[in-house]
């Protein structure tokens, strides 16, 4: 399934797009777009040059404007498939599973070590009266 990119809109936001493979213009090469919404090469296209696995990621190859060959994580580009979160929440979502799964840990984590200098205190007050 492809569709088109709707504005300047994110990998993000799956209620905007889907995609599935590089858009494929009149002259048959395939173009990719930066998707991150961070980078600063976001909403440029490229020419896809390449996409294979390198250091256990899956990456996209392209020539940057001096023509020297550069890669990105295919993650932050419009090649990339959407996962299953970002399917299933349809962009009803600001945040992923995992990312609520580490700050409940860091919670706890603070928790601890609040409740650990506390009672490493232990300062009684004393009323006067």
């Amino acid at each position: 399934m492809f569709t088109t990119l709707i504005g300047d809109s994110p990998r993000y936001s799956p209620t905007k797009r889907e995609f599935a493979k590089p858009s494929t213009p009149g002259n048959g090469t395939q173009v990719f777009r930066v998707t991150h919404p961070f980078h600063p090469l976001r909403g440029c296209e490229f020419a896809l040059v390449d996409r294979r696995t390198t250091w256990g990621e899956d990456r996209v190859y392209y020539h940057d404007e001096k023509g020297r060959l550069r890669r990105l994580p295919a993650a932050w580009t419009s090649v990339a498939a959407l996962s299953a979160f970002e399917v299933l929440s349809a962009g009803r979502s600001h945040f992923r599973i995992e990312d609520l799964l580490q700050l409940v840990t860091l919670i706890a984590r603070l928790k601890e070590v609040r409740d650990a200098g506390v009672k490493g205190s232990d300062k009684r007050s004393v009323s006067r009266k």
